[in-house]
């Protein structure tokens, strides 16, 4: 009997359809070659984010939902631009915090410091926050920071 009712549960739990999100790991070459080869322009700024984490979409209700969508956040990058010097170039400025979500997984970050590929678009800077992580690294470490220098340099800048 016991078995019995440990197969019905396994089959019922195969039967619920499987919904993930697979992610590649998050990687600076890579994303500074997608930058590289995007008609848009963009920059890299290394510097401190504010905004209202309270503005992020919060998808718990969406947990069976295939909806994609985006939302718009006001926020503040304060730090410098990349270089061939490294980030020496100061960047102050508004930005916009441009969170995307497919079903119930949405991009999200914190305040603090972040490594940003910046997006222009006609008179703003927008920072890209996905559910797979890239575009945007938040606590950058130094080997993050050295692999886009080695990129904007035009020096070795292979995918990890």
């Amino acid at each position: 009997m016991r078995l019995g009712v440990v197969l019905a549960g396994l089959l019922m739990a195969l039967a619920q359809p499987a919904h993930a999100l697979s992610c590649a790991p998050p990687d600076i070459a890579r994303d500074f070659q997608r930058a590289a080869q995007s008609d848009d322009a963009y920059i890299i700024v290394k510097g401190d984010l504010f905004f209202d984490e309270a503005q992020l979409p919060d998808r718990t209700d969406l947990r069976t939902s295939r909806k994609r969508d985006t939302k718009d956040i006001e926020g503040w990058l304060a730090g410098y631009s990349l270089t061939k010097d490294g980030f020496t170039k100061r960047f102050e400025r508004d930005v916009i915090l441009r969170v995307s979500c497919l079903g119930p997984w949405c991009g999200g970050t914190g305040k603090g410091e972040h490594l940003a590929f910046l997006k222009q678009e006609k008179l703003q800077w927008v920072v890209q926050i996905s559910p797979c992580p890239g575009m945007t690294y938040a606590s950058p470490t130094a080997e993050q920071e050295q692999k886009a220098l080695s990129c904007f340099r035009g020096e070795d800048c292979s995918a990890d």
